[in-house]
């Protein structure tokens, strides 16, 4: 048996360890380290078990707080609608993406510089009248203060947050209805009609209607309540995060601008040619996947600080959790529905994998905060079957829809605004400042809620999708009857002369062989 040898150095550093430890002053020296590791341990100990208290993170535990501690808990509510405020934000890079992937090579640079345009016009309308209308307090049908944001005060509401936190917030979320709409029109749209319906979509439709749902006096917020509308319902429309408001309000108004705007020369359905018709290749699947891909993790901003309230630490995680499980069965059963009984069938289709993901996510936007995971598996697999569906009924309808934006965010945001009334789990009640409140939960038909939820969830999603579409085919309608260059459809050689629409409308090609 080999004796072992400790190596010269390695004897050296047990002499060092030795004679240190021999020495006094380095007993003292390690005594005094010792005690400040362990007070440092015993003061985050400390903080712990007092700091819920002290924020009323343990679901409202206190009643009255200092002005210090309330300055603290609207600066870290600020602070995280802010947060997520960049994260919707950010959502307009992968729209453009999403788009310009799924397009053919000709309308690109439109897709581009129509977004930048939507986020510009959408700034200034919802800082001049937008959030006036939408957020300001005035009747059930429409707000009528803080226009330019004069007037308004430094917090929103009861929520605590800075009101210019809020708008940047709301901006976001108004840029991206916006953006929804120009998807369904690509190609065809005269970019001069583009900014005339932007302006209407962003000042009016969007905002006004919002109010109904999300304004603090909307009639249907405060339906079922004691002297407002439908008192004897008990439920008021719930929306999250804006299946409808945003969503589906978008959806549809991209459906009036696809029938109004007609189909794309050139389009062949699958109805009239069975072997050459369907939507056109898209250019770039790469640059559409990374599109979708900004878009979910956008989402993580749009869902969860939908709350306002970075005390409601639960409710976050679950929303996100929610949020993410939704996403991922809403792509597999779209792309499962295409590989089995698809016109196409037998093939891993990337567009649809694509949009499912994206119809999960539109469709737990409205009930995230209260579904259970299991909620949101089921929730977001009808989804994309939903998708699935709509893209071929659109195409059966002859509707040009190059990206899907109908069925992706008008069907499935309808979709997702009922399933809240169907699987609202009975466990959650309504978030706030101070953490959760479930002192009054909300409770879905397949968890023995009965039909009321359900109820008030139909009557806001059809007034707010009928009202949308009558209001925008009446928009879309005026603009294409304004003579050119304004009316709403570019002229023909604008489509079919050389280079396309970006080179009729923009004198740029986004590619140069």
């Amino acid at each position: 048996m080999k004796s072992r040898t400790i190596s010269p150095q390695r004897g050296g550093y047990f002499t060092r360890v030795s004679e240190n430890i021999s020495k006094p002053k380095n007993w003292k020296l390690g005594f005094t380290i010792l005690a400040g590791k362990m007070l440092g341990l015993m003061l985050v100990i400390f903080a712990m078990i007092s700091l819920p208290g002290i924020l009323g993170l343990d679901a409202m535990a206190a009643d009255t707080y200092t002005a210090h501690e309330t300055s603290m808990i609207n600066s870290l509510n600020t602070v995280w609608t802010l947060v997520a405020a960049f994260l919707v934000f950010g959502m307009q890079a992968g729209f453009v993406m999403l788009e310009a992937g799924f397009a053919r090579k000709r309308e690109t640079v439109n897709i581009l510089v129509e977004c930048v345009l939507d986020t510009a016009i959408c700034g200034i309308s919802f800082w001049a009248i937008g959030y006036a209308f939408m957020f300001s307090h005035g009747n059930g049908f429409i707000g009528y203060n803080w226009f330019f944001l004069q007037g308004a005060p430094d917090t929103y509401e009861a929520t605590g947050v800075a009101i210019l936190a809020h708008w940047i917030f709301q901006f976001a979320f108004a840029d991206t209805a916006s953006t929804i709409t120009s998807g369904a029109m690509i190609g065809r749209t005269s970019f001069r009609g583009d900014i005339i319906y932007s302006i209407a979509v962003t000042a009016f439709i969007y905002p006004i209607i919002g109010h109904w749902a999300w304004g603090p006096d909307g009639f249907l917020a405060m339906m079922g309540t004691p002297g407002n509308f439908l008192p004897s319902l008990g439920q008021g429309f719930r929306d999250f995060a804006g299946s409808s408001v945003v969503h589906t309000i978008g959806g549809v108004v991209s459906l009036a601008g696809a029938i109004v705007l007609g189909p794309r020369i050139g389009r062949v359905f699958l109805r009239d040619d069975k072997e050459k018709g369907g939507l056109p290749a898209a250019h770039s699947l790469p640059l559409a996947t990374i599109g979708a891909f900004l878009l979910w993790f956008g989402w993580y901003g749009f869902n969860p600080g939908s709350t306002l309230s970075a005390m409601d630490f639960q409710g976050i995680g679950r929303i996100a959790a929610n949020t993410t499980i939704a996403a991922c069965t809403g792509s597999l059963a779209a792309m499962l529905a295409a590989l089995w009984i698809g016109p196409f069938k037998g093939k891993f289709d990337t567009g649809f994998a694509l949009n499912g993901m994206l119809a999960g996510l539109v469709a737990i936007t409205a009930p995230c905060y209260w579904v259970s995971p299991f909620g949101a598996v089921i929730l977001g697999a009808v989804a994309g079957l939903v998708v699935f569906g709509g893209i071929y009924l659109l195409e059966y309808l002859r509707i040009d829809d190059p990206v899907g934006a109908v069925s992706v965010h008008g069907l499935a945001g309808i979709w997702g605004t009922l399933s809240l009334g169907l699987f609202a789990s009975g466990q959650y009640g309504s978030t706030g400042p101070l953490g959760a409140d479930n002192s009054a939960p909300v409770t879905g038909l397949f968890y023995g809620g009965g039909f009321d939820v359900l109820k008030a969830q139909a009557i806001g999603s059809f007034t707010i999708t009928v009202a949308t579409f009558l209001v925008s085919m009446l928009v879309m309608w005026a603009v294409m009857k304004l003579p050119y260059p304004f009316k709403l459809r570019v002229e023909p050689e604008g489509e079919t002369g050389p280079g396309g629409i970006d080179v009729w409308e923009h004198g740029a090609e986004a590619y140069h062989d």
